[in-house]
């Protein structure tokens, strides 16, 4: 299969589970899964990933569908007025957080290519009548977001789903003004990944097989220019990682991790 075919694959079986979840209403537990365990409601699963009441009580009625790894709202440091971009940014969670504290003189884009999604996190949007945020159909990869419009991107536990991680961090240091910044939840691998769980599409799509490890990742983040490069794992992303897929001892190869870069002023 030639690279391009792969990634292709790759996207088609993402695509297709995320617009399952965006079409049934729920998120990823139960079997392989990217949140918590499958009896968990949305809120409960997003406390134990880090986000707070306040935040959750914000967030618009079925915009929260359980499906990150951790909270970008904490290590992103948003203020009135910035603009950011949130990388696969699904049913709006995210992206309605970061409309109330960048307030009406800031703006939220948010970029998904399932249009499942899109659809859903608009019609979210509607029914929150936040006038600051937006939602566009594409890939992280190729953004539809102008050069040098960002103050911060923002991303949870999307990165690793990309077959193309230097292509997708090559594109956000292009959307980020000079001195903007990157605050991202994420996967990371901590051990080697078993090759079969590389090429099962339903890991990969699941948030599990596609992590990369912390000094590739810093190298992807370098070499498309940017500085200030942390990527901070979580010990206690242990928790809530075990239950993904309990047998396979998911937690002894990847965690939760923050991971925040500079693009130079």
């Amino acid at each position: 299969m030639s690279e391009s075919k792969d990634h292709d694959a790759v996207r088609d079986a993402v695509r297709a589970r995320y617009a399952g979840f965006a079409m049934q209403g729920s998120s990823c537990c139960g079997g392989s899964s990217c949140c918590g365990g499958q009896a968990a409601g949305f809120d409960e699963i997003s406390r134990q990933v880090g986000y707070t009441a306040e935040e959750l009580a914000l967030a618009p009625e079925g915009a929260n569908l359980g499906l990150g790894c951790g909270n970008p709202q904490a290590i992103a440091a948003l203020q009135p007025g910035e603009v950011v971009v949130d990388l696969g940014s699904g049913a709006g969670f995210d992206c309605f957080l970061a409309a109330h504290r960048v307030g009406p003189s800031g703006r939220v884009i948010g970029v998904d290519m399932t249009p499942e999604m899109v659809a859903k996190a608009r019609e979210n949007a509607r029914e929150a009548n936040l006038g600051n945020v937006e939602f566009r159909l594409g890939e992280i990869e190729h953004l539809p977001v102008a050069d040098a419009t960002a103050d911060v991107i923002i991303s949870n536990c999307v990165i690793n789903l990309s077959p193309d991680k230097p292509a997708v961090f090559t594109d956000a240091f292009r959307v980020l003004k000079p001195g903007g910044r990157l605050a991202v939840s994420d996967v990371v691998a901590i051990a080697a990944i078993p090759e079969a769980w590389r090429e099962d599409m339903r890991l990969l799509s699941a948030c599990i097989s596609g992590a990369t490890d912390i000094d590739n990742l810093t190298s992807m983040l370098s070499r498309a220019g940017f500085t200030d490069i942390s990527i901070r794992p979580s010990e206690e992303s242990r928790t809530f990682i075990k239950e993904w897929q309990p047998e396979a001892r998911l937690e002894d190869c990847v965690l939760s991790a923050a991971i925040c870069a500079v693009k130079p002023g």
